[in-house]
């Protein structure tokens, strides 16, 4: 199961902002939660290191530790390398690039626009999350979605989309142009270090 509990506190705990809510506390309280936050920080051993990555890649895409377990086996089976695979498998699911196209404002409402049945893929309407899409795949706004007030704030106050997706702002529709490299993902975490973790 994604993750339901309070954002904030994990935010400070794995340092890593994933919504403006989160940006905002970290710039206020730049130190972990709890009566020992403010302590002393002890150098992280190599197998803390890789625990916190993985746990701030799972929280950067709000999916479950199962998830995260089944993706990194599926990118471990392909050709090429690993790590970049496990951010490709990882970028392309249904609520990631619903998210970057700018039609939710965080993941975490991404993943519940999916759930609702407010998206369609190429036509069909999807409520799986982790619904992986290919290249030239067509994700759009139901029609009768397309005045919900926060998917309407969303793609008005949205960053420019990334190069491997076109969104089309008025209709409310984004395609992608082809599999992203990791070079292309916003996304500033170490993924060897989840490999390393996996691989032992």
């Amino acid at each position: 199961m994604a993750y339901r509990g309070p954002k904030a506190k994990v935010a400070r705990s794995l340092d890593l902002a994933v919504t403006p809510k989160t940006q905002k506390v970290l710039e206020r309280r730049k130190f972990p939660p709890g009566q020992h936050g403010m302590g002393r920080k002890k150098s992280a051993g190599v197998y803390k290191q890789q625990l916190v990555e993985k746990q701030r890649l799972k929280f950067t895409y709000n999916i479950s530790e199962a998830q995260l377990r089944k993706t990194y086996f599926e990118a471990n089976r392909r050709d090429g390398s690993s790590g970049d695979n496990l951010m490709m498998l990882l970028e392309t699911r249904l609520d990631a690039l619903v998210y970057r196209a700018g039609f939710a404002r965080t993941i975490f409402a991404a993943r519940q626009y999916v759930a609702h049945g407010h998206l369609q893929v190429n036509g069909r309407r999807s409520y799986s999350p982790n619904h992986l899409i290919k290249a030239n795949d067509l994700i759009a706004v139901r029609n009768k979605s397309k005045n919900h007030p926060q998917v309407k704030e969303a793609i008005e106050s949205a960053p420019e989309a990334p190069e491997y997706l076109a969104v089309s702002k008025d209709k409310l529709e984004a395609k992608l142009v082809n599999l992203p490299l990791r070079g292309q993902i916003p996304v500033k975490l170490n993924e060897q270090l989840v490999v390393e973790y996996y691989s032992k």
